[in-house]
């Protein structure tokens, strides 16, 4: 009897300890997630505030256990005071933010997470990425390599070529060097330029200014971005150049796209997509996982593709404010 009794209890013990050995998952806390974002200065920010906006709607009525703050800045020194707002304030668990500047935002950033907050990072990559756990953008490399790829094949391997680069960030970076690359296989097209224009309609057509007078023969201008490009049109127009045959701009804005369907420009008949509904997109997958007390993928990669007249109808969104 004494044995059985023992052999109960040991029995008892082992099961005691194999189910004390199994990690009991607490459930997942409340979500308040901060979405940083800067202000809609040009189109695609436009759509970049009304995805985002979006998400909240969507997301909040689905799921009773998150709550989502949306701030949005003028410049990179007001989105680093914000952050704090939503860190100290707020007190987010979760951040997604679109930086407006790479360098500026990196230490800022860093504060938040430092402070246990889950960080992913959209489009606008930090210069140290230990400040973020996710990373979620288009492809920046596509971005740059399918314009000059698409440039080259226009021009026959030769020309003179001028680009409009955006804001100083890794991203832009990403996209100039990839657009270079491809150049380096064409050594009959001269890359005359490469200015700032802030993906800024009128800055844009400053820079378009300066180039239009200083370069007396220009085959095609890289725009870099669909904003940029409707500033670079009225600077050629306003200095009556016929010289130019290729402007390629970039991110598929509805305009543009309805211009090559149309075919009304023969300048513009291509290009790239960079949806501004991946806002969207990294708000939903950031949720989602701390909803289940989960990470993200350290990076996520959205595919820019070639949009030319064959297949802009799968790209053109008149109802999107970009």
């Amino acid at each position: 009897m004494k044995t059985s009794i023992s052999r109960r209890m040991v029995l008892s013990a082992v099961a005691a300890a194999s189910f004390a050995a199994i990690p009991v998952l607490a459930a997942a806390e409340p979500v308040h997630l901060g979405v940083s974002i800067p202000a809609a200065t040009h189109s695609f920010m436009g759509g970049i505030n009304y995805w985002a906006n979006q998400a909240k709607k969507d997301l909040e009525k689905e799921h009773k256990d998150l709550k989502i703050t949306i701030k949005t800045a003028a410049n990179a020194p007001e989105q680093a005071n914000q952050l704090q707002d939503l860190s100290t304030v707020s007190k987010i668990n979760a951040l997604v933010i679109f930086p407006f500047e790479s360098a500026a935002l990196t230490k800022p950033v860093a504060q938040v997470k430092a402070k246990g907050t889950y960080v992913t990072v959209v489009d606008r990559g930090l210069t140290d990425t230990s400040a973020q756990d996710a990373y979620v953008a288009g492809d920046n490399t596509a971005f740059g390599k399918i314009p000059a790829e698409y440039i080259a094949k226009k021009l026959g391997g030769k020309g003179n070529v001028v680009a409009l680069r955006g804001i100083p960030t890794t991203l832009d970076n990403e996209r100039m060097d990839a657009f270079n690359s491809v150049l380096k296989n064409y050594p009959d097209i001269k890359l005359l330029d490469a200015k700032y224009a802030n993906w800024n309609r009128d800055d844009a057509f400053k820079v378009t200014q300066d180039y239009l007078t200083r370069f007396k023969d220009i085959d095609a201008i890289w725009a870099a971005d669909d904003d940029m490009a409707v500033g670079v049109l009225k600077a050629i127009e306003q200095a009556k150049r016929n010289d130019i045959k290729v402007i390629f701009g970039g991110a598929g804005a509805k305009g543009m796209v309805k211009t090559i369907i149309d075919g009304k420009d023969k300048r513009i008949d291509a290009d790239v997509s960079y949806s501004p509904k991946f806002i969207y997109d990294a708000i939903k997958l950031t949720a989602e996982a701390r909803l289940k007390g989960e990470k993200l993928p350290a990076t996520t990669i959205i595919p820019s593709v070639l949009i030319t007249k064959d297949n802009a109808k799968d790209f053109y969104h008149p109802d999107s404010p970009f």
